[in-house]
């Protein structure tokens, strides 16, 4: 059953408590239950920016060419059903002034007929993309996989049947309470597998990037110089910005893309 619009206004009013509200599900038993209801068996993959990776594969063949942002183009153009959200939620909960209100998530699959109306529109294929793109032109970030509270918050059925790309800013995105909710929520949110983000010598500590860069706070200053936390999804929005080029994003052999998509079959009943 589609959510109504107050109970959507009723979360965006909310949403600037998220983190607050992110702490108590270190409370052992009020975090397995928010876990079961709202992430049980999910995943959700954040993807790099494109122009930040650097392959650590022989360019071979077509298959060895994948990058991340065509995992999102694939899935596009595999789904029966496509929905755009006509607003992101995240930003206008929290009053975003960087980045647009307009470029809302992507819903895929079946269960997106079930969204109330008001919320969005159903797109064709090329429309879907053509909105990935200009989401990707305006500095945000794609995420894909499943999410079983987008089910909830959009009151569709059955979460296994929906895939979700949300396209985030650093400042306003949900995921950025990950280091408030406890471990077992927050590593379903996690980043491409073979990617790693390092510091070279160049760096001169600046601190740029530790300037709501990083949307997991996963940039810290030691000794002067930037380091990279185990905290880190891989989004690559720090290789962007930093003045220096001190920081690299690899991607180690594109098999890790194939298993991810193999994986994301598994999670999603495209």
């Amino acid at each position: 059953m589609s959510r109504p619009l107050w109970f959507v206004s009723f979360l965006k009013n909310i949403y600037p408590a998220r983190r607050s509200l992110a702490k108590l599900t270190r409370l052992p038993l009020l975090g397995g239950l928010v876990d079961y209801l709202f992430f049980r068996e999910d995943e959700i993959y954040v993807l790099p920016v494109d122009g930040t990776i650097q392959i650590n594969a022989p360019l071979d063949g077509p298959a060895s060419t994948i990058i991340p942002s065509q995992l999102v183009e694939h899935y596009i153009n595999s789904a029966s059903h496509h929905w755009i959200m006509d607003f992101c939620i995240c930003r206008e909960g929290d009053d975003c002034q960087d980045y647009p209100h307009e470029l809302g998530c992507i819903f895929l699959g079946e269960p997106v007929l079930q969204i109330n109306s008001k919320l969005g529109r159903l797109v064709s294929k090329e429309e879907a993309l053509e909105h990935a793109r200009r989401c990707r032109e305006a500095g945000l970030v794609h995420s894909i996989g499943r999410s079983r509270w987008d089910s909830f918050w959009l009151g569709t059925d059955p979460p296994t049947e929906l895939m979700t790309i949300c396209n985030c800013c650093p400042c306003c995105c949900l995921w950025g309470m990950v280091t408030d909710l406890t471990p077992r929520i927050s590593q379903k949110i996690t980043k491409l597998p073979g990617v790693e983000v390092a510091v070279n010598g160049e760096c001169t500590g600046c601190g740029i990037c530790t300037e709501g860069v990083c949307f997991a706070d996963a940039i810290l200053m030691n000794d002067g110089r930037a380091e990279i936390t185990s905290e880190c999804r891989g989004c690559g929005r720090c290789v962007d910005l930093c003045p220096e080029n001190a920081i690299s994003l690899t991607i180690e052999g594109m098999e890790n893309i194939q298993e991810t998509r193999q994986h994301l079959d598994r999670l999603v009943d495209l």
